[in-house]
């Protein structure tokens, strides 16, 4: 097989670097000449022909934006960049996941149940500082270990069934002792937080400081008025045997809201002040004896109240009062009599001629024919 010949390699050019210093170093007396030149053969073809240059192809939308409507004369007033902002499309609905079903919701959304009837009075905080910083600690407890995960209406509502227990007579009148009512019994306590191990679990910071907030709110007098005068709730995966004693309110959340039928659920029977007082903001030491207000049947409380509510009109109605007691004094001058109005004078002051004035329209006597 013949040799294959080489090809001849083109030889390359020196870089520019390379021939400026074998220009530089070429030495004489027109060594600056000779730069001057080399740069401008280089700057010539760069700006020899500048009407061959093309714009950017921008759209036009965006090479041709006219001003926007505030900052147009006539068109700008405060504000007015705000209020010419467009909202962001929404997200199509066909792409978005479908909701989780557990089973909470609220009827507080649209209309309300007619049944709410009348809101509770706006709660009014009594009482030393001591007790302002105990109803505060146990408010939030309840809020928190009952309600973290809820809404914060769902906290809220639980809030409002605290204090409509502490306006009635059913209940104690402090708010740490609402909560921790029954906390001495190993179960059936009324916060099962109190009595079931939940408060050795050491409490999230934002949701502690979330459940703090409606607590605050609601002990300086804020009022949720969806539940009304709710005084029961119960989850809604769980049916307590008294739920259908009871008149539904309405669900937040993952609570169902009741509150008492007949006079134990009407207005008026919340009419106890709250007056301070407040317990330690902890539970009640261990007992094995079970009385009825360590977890009081709400059927029973509601059959107790009427009762005495019966009983209380009852008495008032056939209530006599004594006979007044006077003093020697008084009894000098009459005694009763003084005050009966049987010493009053008996004429009236009127001119004999003008006694019988008007009689003779109600009792004529003749008419006068001509």
């Amino acid at each position: 097989m013949p040799p294959v010949a080489a090809i001849p390699r083109r030889p390359r050019k020196p870089r520019l670097s390379a021939r400026l210093r074998a220009l530089w170093s070429s030495g004489g007396p027109h060594r600056g000449r000779r730069l001057l030149a080399l740069a401008a053969a280089v700057a010539v073809p760069a700006m020899a022909a500048p009407g061959e240059w093309r714009s950017f192809d921008l759209p036009a939308s965006q090479a041709e934006a006219g001003p926007m409507p505030f900052e147009t004369p006539g068109q700008s007033f405060p504000g007015s960049a705000f209020f010419y902002l467009e909202d962001l499309p929404e997200a199509p609905r066909d792409t978005l996941p479908p909701p989780i079903e557990t089973g909470a919701h609220s009827d507080t959304q649209g209309a309300l149940p007619q049944a709410v009837g009348t809101s509770a009075r706006s709660f009014t905080a009594l009482g030393s500082g001591l007790d302002k910083a105990r109803a505060l600690q146990c408010m939030t407890m309840a809020l928190y270990y009952e309600a973290a995960n809820e809404p914060t209406d769902g906290q809220r509502a639980v809030a409002q069934v605290i204090l409509n227990r502490v306006a009635h007579p059913s209940y104690p009148n402090s708010v740490c002792g609402v909560v921790f009512q029954g906390s001495e019994r190993r179960t059936g306590c009324q916060f099962s937080f109190t009595c079931d191990g939940s408060l050795m679990r050491q409490p999230a910071r934002a949701s502690w400081d979330r459940a703090r907030s409606v607590a605050a709110d609601a002990l300086a007098g804020y009022v949720f008025r969806p539940i009304g005068l709710a005084t029961h709730y119960h989850a809604t995966y769980v049916l307590p045997y008294w739920a259908s004693s009871l008149e539904n309110v309405g669900t937040i959340g993952l609570h169902t809201f009741y509150r008492w039928r007949g006079a134990a659920g009407r207005w008026d029977a919340f009419a106890v002040r709250y007056r301070g007082g407040e317990p330690a903001a902890a539970p009640h030491p261990r007992s094995d004896v079970l009385t009825p207000e360590s977890a009081p049947d709400p059927i029973v409380l509601a059959q107790a109240y009427e009762a005495a509510r019966r009983k209380a009109q009852k008495e008032a109605a056939e209530y006599v009062p004594p006979p007044p007691v006077y003093s020697a004094a008084v009894q000098a001058r009459g005694g009763d009599r003084a005050f009966t109005a049987q010493d009053l004078p008996q004429s009236s002051g009127i001119k004999a001629e003008y006694a019988n004035s008007g009689r003779w329209i109600a009792q004529p006597t003749g008419i006068s024919t001509m």
